[in-house]
């Protein structure tokens, strides 16, 4: 059983209404509300038993809080990554130096160009690891992916993705043998042996939920996702993300857990 120890976070800066966004029509994030936001997925956190390191906000990338995106922390390194979206790729240069406080030289890789790699791929299952090829992660960062994980002792598996952002969109592991799923994620055949929380088409955001120390955190808003982790046996903490929402970022974003 995976135990996290240390949580990174960013604060949003005041530029987070424009980050990039896939639907528009629910408007810009209210930078205030967005704070409060985080500040509230902050305390759900430290219940859960972890050390959280806050970082400043950093105006100049509006999307910086989704810490997840620039780097992937396993348990026996960190892998920076090589983010697919221009307006971000200079995060992975902000986000090293505080990876560093926690891992020497000899635990810290990267994904190099022409590769490229979003950690929202990116799905923790023990030591294997599931990485979606989207429009933000190609095949050479995959592969370089898997190749670092491998010599580390751990594996990694691509899953091509048709329809969401980030793998982790539509599918998350909260542990014991339990996966969340919804819309492409359902049928496909790499998760077939979970046992899969099939989450309803209009819940869908609520897919994305993260398990820390035996705790799940689930999104504001999403009855049927909470009452089926909650039949599991789960505690769970709900936390609002929707200023998050409009930017296309939800709670695994938010924080790089290890």
């Amino acid at each position: 059983m995976t135990k996290f120890s240390h949580v990174i976070i960013r604060r949003p800066g005041k530029s987070l209404c424009n980050g990039i966004t896939s639907a528009p029509e629910l408007g810009q994030p209210i930078y205030e509300r967005a704070i409060e936001e985080h500040y509230d997925y902050e305390h759900a956190l430290e219940q859960c038993g972890v050390d959280v390191t806050v970082l400043p906000a950093l105006e100049e990338y509006p999307d910086s809080c989704f810490v997840e995106d620039p780097a992937v922390i396993t348990r026996c390194g960190a892998i920076i990554t090589n983010p697919g979206a221009d307006s971000r790729n200079g995060e992975k240069n902000e986000i090293e130096p505080v990876v560093r406080r926690f891992f020497d030289d000899e635990h810290v890789k990267h994904i190099v160009s022409p590769g490229t790699l979003d950690g929202g791929d990116v799905m923790m299952v023990g030591d294997h690891f599931y990485v979606g090829r989207s429009a933000r992660t190609n095949e050479e960062g995959i592969r370089q992916f898997i190749e670092i994980l491998e010599g580390w002792g751990l594996e990694g598996s691509e899953v091509p993705l048709e329809e969401v952002l980030h793998l982790k969109t539509g599918v998350n592991y909260i542990e014991d043998n339990n996966m969340l799923v919804s819309g492409e994620f359902i049928d496909k055949p790499d998760f077939a042996k979970y046992n899969k929380i099939v989450v309803p088409e209009d819940e869908a955001y609520g897919a994305n939920c993260i398990w820390v120390n035996g705790t799940v955190i689930v999104a504001e808003g999403y009855p049927t996702v909470l009452k089926a982790v909650q039949d599991l046996g789960y505690k769970t903490l709900v936390v609002d993300t929707s200023e998050y929402r409009k930017v296309d970022g939800g709670l695994s974003c938010l924080s790089l857990r290890f």
